[in-house]
This record gives structure tokens, C-alpha cells and sequence, in this order.
């Protein structure tokens, strides 16, 4: 029940009862408890698209100097300009993910639109997803089990036609992450084909830490989705960010569990009792 409806029944002597009854259902059925490795408070994974030519020459130097583990989710064309130090990241423990192979999205986008989801089939969709895996498996060694939808965006075709291809991420990873979403994770609840994925393009390291001390309070999984790392400019992570971010993860009185998306996400279903 919201705050609003409360307040309205705390104005409303025929409320009353409802009140009593839903404090003592609550008490009944409190929220199970999730608990996260070693007492952390937290999850926090940091996660970046399209195999950006910055997150090799300047990303993968910060992440292994703070020994961090990220998730880079790549269109495997860009990848070969990198590849050396691709399959570096790959040696050093970094997770790389799926995000098809040409990169679809919404045809209101002018650079997408000979390449646009409305006018994709399931087969098509199926074609990106499996085309990017044979190639980052034949580029890098990996087979990739976490996927990004390319802008965020979760559907194909038009109209009365038109159809989520989340289930078709369903049956192939383990992880289907979105971008530009609201919040951080439940990890009792979330559907893990549909993880919110929080834009940390442009964030102050005070705003990433905003994001996760809220995170924290609730016990919640918190994706960072990014693009460029650098120092500033367009769809772009910062590195003094990223640092104070980094340095803040490490703090073990920050109960800060960073992991890539992988592990987090093995983590919960091995919790939850997935099958």
C-alpha cells in the first residue's frame, strides 16, 4: 500500500479496519530476507555498450588497476578494432555479453532506420542475437550468457503485430539487462530476462553513489549501463566518476558487492531456486 492511500485512510474512520488488518498481515508475511555474500548490503555490477574503442584504451587500464570486474556487451564488428585487447579483458576476468550484431533499434532514430525493430520478424531478431554469440565465441574464446537490449528497447514489428522479444532472450541467456530504466533490482522478484539497467553516462560520482546508497537500503541488485569512458562528451562514463566510484566499492563499510552481471545474476538464482 502507498503513502498516499495510507494517508487517505487515516482520514477515513472506515479505513480503520482495513489498517489494522493489513500492519497484522504484514507482520504475518514479512518480506523474505535476501542476503548477499559476506554481509554485503548491496550489488552493484558496472556494465557498458557496443565494444566502444574508450572502454579498452581507457576503461580496461582503470578497471584492473582497482582489480574490478566489469560486463562489456559488444556488437562483435566493433570488437576487431580492439582485439588484442579484448581478449586481453577476457584474460583478466572481465564478462563480455551479448548485444547483436548490427545493433537494431526504433527507426525514430534516423541512423536506425534501414535498420529499424519495427520492421523486424522474430527470425531476424533470433539471427542478431545468434550471429553475435558465434562471433564473439570465434573472436574471443567466450560464450556470451548475458544480453543488452540495443536503446533499451524490448519489442519488434508494428501495431497489432507488434511482440516483446523478451522470451526469445528468455531461452537463450541467462540475462536480458534494459538501459535508461528507474531503479535498482529486487533480487527475490526481478525477472532476470527484463533487469533494469540504470544510465551512468554523465553521472557525478555523488549521483552513482545517490543511486547505490539507495540500493543499499533496500537490499537491491544495481546495474550501471554506460557507453564511452572518458572525460567528458556525449553518452559518456567519467573517470573521475568512475574512480571515486571504484575507491567507495572498496570500502568494505560500504557493503558493496561489485560483480559482473554474470555472477550477480548466478548469485540470485542460486538463492532464489531457480531452475
Amino acid at each position: 500500500m502507498n503513502q498516499a492511500r495510507f494517508l487517505l485512510c487515516a482520514l477515513v474512520p472506515a479505513c480503520a479496519g482495513f489498517l489494522t488488518a493489513h500492519s497484522e498481515l504484514l507482520a504475518q508475511n514479512p518480506k523474505p530476507a535476501f542476503h548477499w555474500p559476506d554481509g554485503k548490503r548491496v550489488a552493484v555490477s558496472l556494465s557498458f555498450d557496443d565494444a566502444r574503442l574508450s572502454q579498452m584504451d581507457v576503461g580496461l587500464p582503470l578497471f584492473d588497476r582497482y582489480g574490478a570486474k566489469v560486463t562489456f556487451v559488444v556488437n562483435p564488428p566493433n570488437m576487431q578494432k580492439r582485439l588484442e585487447a579484448w581478449k586481453t579483458a577476457v584474460a583478466h576476468g572481465h564478462e563480455i555479453g551479448n548485444h547483436t550484431t548490427t545493433h537494431p533499434c526504433s527507426g525514430n532514430f534516423a541512423w536506425s532506420r534501414d535498420n529499424a525493430l519495427e520492421n523486424y520478424t522474430p527470425a531476424m531478431i533470433e539471427q542478431q542475437m545468434d550471429g553475435a554469440n558465434a562471433e564473439i565465441l570465434r573472436l574471443v574464446g567466450v560464450k556470451a550468457v548475458t544480453f543488452a537490449y540495443p536503446c533499451g528497447q524490448k519489442f519488434i514489428g508494428r501495431g497489432e503485430a507488434a511482440q516483446s522479444y523478451v522470451p526469445l532472450v528468455a531461452r537463450r541467456f541467462l540475462v536480458g539487462r534494459g538501459f535508461r530504466d528507474e531503479a535498482a533490482n529486487d533480487p527475490l522478484f526481478c525477472d532476470l530476462s527484463q533487469v533494469y539497467g540504470v544510465e551512468s553516462d554523465g553521472m557525478s560520482f555523488d549521483q552513482m553513489k545517490a543511486a547505490v546508497v539507495a540500493a543499499s537500503q533496500q537490499g537491491s541488485w544495481l546495474v550501471f549501463a554506460g557507453h564511452e569512458i572518458g572525460v567528458s562528451g556525449s553518452q559518456t562514463t567519467l573517470v573521475s566518476s568512475l574512480e571515486q566510484f571504484l575507491k567507495y566499492a572498496q570500502d568494505p563499510a560500504n557493503g558493496v558487492w561489485l560483480g559482473t552481471v554474470e555472477k550477480v545474476a548466478t548469485y540470485i538464482r542460486a538463492q532464489r531456486g531457480d531452475k
